[in-house]
């Protein structure tokens, strides 16, 4: 009997060791997969939205050494009626107005400040749209008609063979993809759960081998076709998108804060969501856009690749809102209406026609109920129209 208990002792004793070698070697993976699994409860997406990088691998993006983009502050003004409501039921957390270059209005909520380095979420994808913009004029991709397999052999036989590089850009490649960030065994979700792991998103896309339509047939929001878009920018290029973006966009813009994005095992950045700067920095680069592609003096993003990308090009349903090249177009837009759009309330609002940009970040967990979208909508147009 002593024996037996001598040698069950031992078990316990090794596979009480066994647990702690693991514990400490896997420490930071597990540490991430806890910070994903609670990084929308309601106690703390505010404070995690500002601290992305305690819960994934990150990369930065510096601001380099040149001079600050000031942006000069012009005459205040009175917010529309039931503006300050909206901030409270929409569990905004920073919003700011330009006019004609002009700071109109900045304020941060929920114990948030100017400093924050926000997530954008998928505002990410309309800065993944411009550098595709830069490059397409440099040549460095050929066509817009190009497979997407040219530059990205690994989507060889996964279900984004056959499909061109401006179906992704439409968000119509017709791949088989749930979106669902309510249910925890949704693809969204699992990727998420890679990325904090340290798994590798290219080998993620290139498992995906299910369709629900032709490419180019059907507009369906597929936010892994962004990471493709990275895979094909790195294919054409030899690089990171995380050092083209620097050089090319960053950089250039004169940003007040460095920045960072949210990276996979591989160091390869999440290109679909995460970005991560400042609210003036996000007012920066929408800024520069809002001028057309221009910076002191300097074309950064081509003029024509930016009335392209922001025009509704995909083959959306008639009456509802409007995709581009990685752009939102309102339903009813104007010309020169267009945003970039993050999910629980990250966005950049254009108004070209009224020099107007509008930038929010916020928490919002209800941001997926009925006519959410609709109303933060027509609120940056009644906040443009009360200028």
């Amino acid at each position: 009997m002593r024996t037996v208990i001598k040698w069950l002792l031992r078990i316990t004793l090794a596979l009480v060791l066994a647990a702690i070698v693991v514990g400490v070697w896997k420490r930071e993976e597990i540490k991430r997969l806890m910070a994903v699994n609670s990084l929308f409860s309601e106690e703390k997406i505010v404070h995690n939205f500002s601290h992305m990088d305690e819960a994934f691998l990150t990369a930065p993006l510096p601001r380099g050494n040149g001079p600050t983009w000031e942006l000069p502050y012009g005459a205040g003004f009175d917010l529309p009626d039931g503006t300050d409501e909206w901030v409270d039921e929409r569990a905004v957390t920073s919003l700011l107005v330009m006019q004609n270059g002009e700071v109109r209005f900045e304020e941060y909520y929920l114990g948030t400040g100017a400093d924050d380095r926000r997530i954008s979420w998928s505002v990410a994808k309309s800065y993944l749209s411009a550098l595709f913009g830069i490059l397409l004029s440099e040549g460095v991709i050929t066509s817009l008609d190009d497979p997407v397999v040219q530059y990205a052999p690994q989507l060889k036989g996964s279900a984004y063979d056959g499909a061109t590089i401006r179906n992704v850009l439409n968000m119509a490649s017709g791949v088989t993809f749930d979106e669902d960030y309510l249910d925890p065994n949704s693809d969204i979700n699992r990727m998420g759960r890679i990325v904090a792991l340290g798994g590798e998103l290219d080998d993620f896309a290139a498992s995906l081998n299910e369709s629900f339509a032709p490419p180019g047939e059907t507009y369906q929001y597929v936010s892994i076709d962004t990471h493709v878009l990275g895979m094909v920018i790195r294919g054409a290029t030899g690089r990171s998108v995380t050092d083209l973006l620097t050089e090319k966009i960053i950089q250039p813009l004169g940003l007040e804060h460095d920045g960072y994005y949210v990276t996979d095992g591989a160091g390869v950045a999440f290109v679909l969501g995460g970005l991560n700067f400042t609210t003036r920095d996000f007012a920066r680069f929408g800024q520069m856009i809002l001028q057309n592609g221009v910076h002191n003096g300097q074309q950064l993003v081509p003029a024509d690749w930016i009335a392209v990308s922001t025009a509704a090009s995909s083959p959306t349903k008639p009456g509802k809102i409007g995709y581009g090249y990685q752009w939102w177009i309102p339903v009813g837009a104007e010309d020169g209406e267009f945003m970039a759009r993050g999910v629980y309330g990250q966005y950049i609002y254009f108004d070209q026609a009224r020099d107007v940009l509008i930038v929010t970040t916020g928490a919002d967990r209800r941001f997926r109920d009925p006519g959410v979208s609709e109303e933060n909508i027509e609120m940056f147009r009644s906040i443009a129209r009360s200028l």
